[in-house]
């Protein structure tokens, strides 16, 4: 392929630099909608020496255990009803090891249409992001109280 009639380019670069000038038309896009941002975010877990699988709720910000493992969201977005579903969080999580010392085993992006692409896959427990939602059955955490 020839661009501007200089550059040869071979198929698969061609293919490249197409792509990603697609790409990039839709990010610079006035009809790409702004995501939301959720203060509650919904994981699902699985216990693989049970084989139960549980749903809980986290809010941005907050720690909750499961089994062995800290999940924290720090930011939870999603986009609006119509638009393509996008939802993504990113969240850190910890192990309490045995010896009752906690390690960093997970920091990264997790995005609920594509579960196995950052899922925490852990020995016993795997933990992966279903969704944002703008409030939860479980209380709110309290705000620290100041003297």
């Amino acid at each position: 392929m020839t661009i501007f009639g200089r550059i040869s380019l071979g198929k698969r670069a061609a293919t490249v630099w197409a792509a990603s000038a697609v790409a990039f038309a839709a990010l610079m896009s006035p009809a790409s909608a702004e995501r939301i941002s959720s203060p509650v975010a919904e994981f699902a877990g699985i216990d693989k020496i049970t084989g139960r699988i549980i749903t809980f709720d986290v809010y941005v910000d907050e720690t909750v255990q499961f089994g062995a493992l800290q999940v924290t969201p720090r930011v939870c977005y999603s986009r609006p009803d119509g638009e393509e579903p996008q939802t993504d969080s990113f969240v850190e999580v910890d192990e309490i090891t045995l010896d009752r010392k906690i390690r960093r085993i997970f920091t990264g992006w997790m995005f609920a249409e594509s579960p196995g692409l950052n899922a925490v896959e852990h020995a016993i427990y795997d933990v992966w992001l279903k969704g944002c939602k703008a409030k939860s059955d479980v209380p709110a955490p309290e705000a620290s109280k100041t003297n």
